[in-house]
C-alpha cells in the first residue's frame, strides 16, 4: 500500500525540469512562497541526527520522507533512497525533532507597547525558529486563535499545529482584565462548557483562583476531555496536584505555597525572596513526589524570568529586528530601568534557584517541558526564545541531549501526541529542524536553522524570518 502512495506521485515529478526542485501539486498555494523543499519523496543526507529521546548522536544518516512521514532513518547502506526522491546533502547540519513550545502565545507586547493578537508575525517566528507546535496556554481572544489554527490546518496560513486553550480564568477583586472572572465553582463550570464546546482542548486557571473554583474548572474539564494547567499563586502546587489538575506553569517563581505568609485561597502580598527555598529541603521534595505520583508535568519557562535579571538576555540583532520600532524601544528602555535602584527585577540567584526547581524536579522523577512565554518586558521573542530556552536548560545543569528531549518530545508526551510527533522515529510525522552546525557540542548553533519541516513540507527559515522583520507587535 505504501508504495503505492508512492508510486502516485512519479508523473507530477516527471514534469519537472532536470536539476530543479519540484513541489508537490498538493502544496497549498498559500504556503508555496515559504516551501522550499515540497516534493512527496524526500531524503535527507549525511546528517547528524539527534532524536529527541535522549540518545547520543548518530552520524552519517538518511532521513527518508514520504506521504508526510518519517519512512527511514539510518545510515547511507541501510536506507533505500527512491529514484524519484529529492536528495538534499546536508553534511554539516544536523536534524532535531520539531520543537514542542507549551507556553507559546500568539500574542505580544513589550513595557509600554500593548499587547495584541500577532497572527503573521507569530507564527511565522515559531516556524522559522524550528517550533512545529505550540500550545496557547493562556487566550486573550480565544476565536481569533482558533479561526488562526484552522487556516494553518487548512494550508491557508503558514505556522506550527496549534493547541488552543480557552480564555484565562482566574478569580479574587479587582479588573481582570481580559480574563474571565469565576467567583463561584458554578461560574468556573459555564466557562469550561461553554469553550470546549467550542473547540478549544486546555484551560489556564491564573493567579486569583480559588480552591473550589479550581476544582470545579478541572472536573468540568474532564468530563468534556480536555485539561487544565495552571500559572498559580492563591492555590500552592500541592493543593492544584490534589485537586487533579493536569500541568503547571513555569516553576518555582509562581509556587508560592512556600511563602511565610500564605493563606487559603489567597496570594501573599509580601514580596519573596525565591532563592532562599531549599530545593532539596523536604517542602519541596514532597511537592515533587505527589506531582510525580499523579503524573503532572511542569512547564519550564526560564527565558521569561531571565528578562528581568539585569544584564540579561544578551542583546541579540536578530531580535531587535523583529520588533516593531515601537516595541523594540519600549523593551530596551524596560531593560535599561532593571540596572535603577528600587526597580523591580529578578535577582540572579534567584533565576540560579528556579533553574535548580526544575533540575531537582527531573531529577525527582517529574517530566518537565517547555515554552517562551513571549509577554514580561517584550524581549523573549516567539521562536527566538524557545531556543534560548535550550541553553537556559543547559545552563540549569541539563545535558544537551536532555534539554532537546525537554523541548520536543517531553512537550509531546504532555500533549498525548508522543504517537505522532515529538521524536525522530519512523512512523511519525516528519516534524524535524535542520541547523547548520552542532548545537549538542556548540548550543547557540541552536539559532542556525536553515529548514524546518512540518509534516514533511519543508519550510525556508530566513525567508520566513525576513518576512516578520519589524513586525512584531503589530496585527
Amino acid at each position: 500500500m505504501r508504495a503505492l502512495r508512492l508510486l502516485r506521485f512519479l508523473p507530477a515529478l516527471a514534469l519537472a525540469p532536470s536539476g530543479a526542485p519540484a513541489l508537490s501539486a498538493q502544496v497549498p498555494a498559500a504556503l508555496r512562497p515559504w516551501v522550499s523543499v515540497g516534493e512527496p519523496i524526500v531524503a535527507l543526507t549525511h546528517v547528524r541526527v539527534v532524536d529527541g529521546l535522549g540518545n547520543a548522536p548518530a552520524l552519517d544518516q538518511t532521513i527518508l520522507i514520504a506521504d508526510g512521514r518519517i519512512q527511514a532513518v539510518g545510515p547511507a547502506a541501510t536506507v533505500t533512497i527512491p529514484p524519484a526522491a529529492r536528495v538534499v546533502d546536508l553534511t554539516g547540519h544536523t536534524v532535531i525533532p520539531g520543537l514542542v513550545g507549551l507556553h507559546d502565545h500568539s500574542y505580544y507586547g513589550a513595557a509600554g507597547w500593548p499587547t495584541m493578537f500577532s497572527p503573521m508575525a507569530s507564527p511565522r517566528l515559531y516556524l522559522a525558529s524550528g517550533v512545529t507546535t505550540t500550545r496557547t496556554t493562556g487566550s486573550r481572544a480565544p476565536y481569533e486563535e482558533l479561526n488562526l489554527s484552522h487556516a494553518i490546518e487548512r494550508g491557508e496560513a503558514v505556522g506550527p499545529r496549534m493547541y488552543i486553550t480557552g480564555p484565562y480564568i482566574t478569580g479574587g477583586t479587582g479588573n481582570t482584565g481580559m480574563m474571565v472572572r469565576v467567583d463561584t465553582p458554578e461560574d468556573a463550570r459555564r466557562v469550561v462548557r461553554y469553550w470546549a464546546e467550542e473547540g478549544v482542548t486546555w484551560f489556564k486557571a491564573y493567579t486569583g483562583i480559588s480552591r473550589a473554583a479550581l476544582g470545579a474548572a478541572i472536573d468540568e474539564a474532564h468530563k468534556h476531555g480536555v485539561k487544565v494547567t495552571a500559572h498559580l499563586c492563591s492555590v500552592g502546587f500541592r493543593e492544584a496536584v490534589a485537586l487533579g489538575i493536569d500541568n503547571l506553569e513555569h516553576g518555582l517563581l509562581t509556587n508560592f505555597e512556600y511563602h511565610p505568609d500564605k493563606q487559603p485561597d489567597q496570594c501573599p502580598t509580601e514580596r519573596f525572596d525565591w532563592a532562599t527555598v531549599d530545593v532539596k529541603g523536604p517542602a519541596v521534595q514532597a511537592t515533587f513526589r505527589e506531582m510525580v505520583a499523579a503524573n503532572v508535568p511542569m512547564t519550564s519557562t526560564l527565558v521569561v524570568y531571565e528578562l528581568f535579571v539585569p544584564g540579561r538576555p544578551p542583546l541579540e540583532q536578530r531580535v531587535l529586528d523583529a520588533m516593531h520600532p515601537g516595541a523594540r524601544e519600549g523593551y530596551l528602555a524596560a531593560r535599561e530601568r532593571l540596572g535603577q535602584p528600587g526597580a523591580f527585577g529578578v535577582t540572579e540567584a534567584q533565576l540560579k534557584n528556579a533553574m535548580a526547581f526544575e533540575r531537582s524536579f527531573v531529577d525527582a522523577g517529574g517530566v518537565l517541558a517547555s515554552g517562551v512565554d513571549p509577554t514580561g518586558n517584550g524581549g523573549a521573542l516567539p521562536g527566538f526564545g524557545d531556543q534560548r530556552q535550550y541553553e537556559l536548560l543547559i545552563e540549569a545543569g541539563f545535558t544537551p541531549l536532555k534539554a532537546i528531549e525537554i523541548i520536543t518530545a517531553n512537550g509531546a508526551r504532555v500533549l498525548g501526541g508522543f504517537d505522532e510527533f515529538g521524536s525522530i522515529t519512523v512512523g511519525k510525522r516528519a516534524d524535524l529542524v535542520v541547523i547548520r552546525g552542532d548545537p549538542i557540542a556548540r548550543p547557540a548553533e541552536i539559532r542556525n536553522v536553515t529548514l524546518v519541516f512540518k509534516e514533511g513540507l519543508g519550510y525556508d527559515a530566513p525567508k520566513l524570518i525576513e518576512s516578520v522583520k519589524g513586525r512584531l507587535g503589530v496585527q
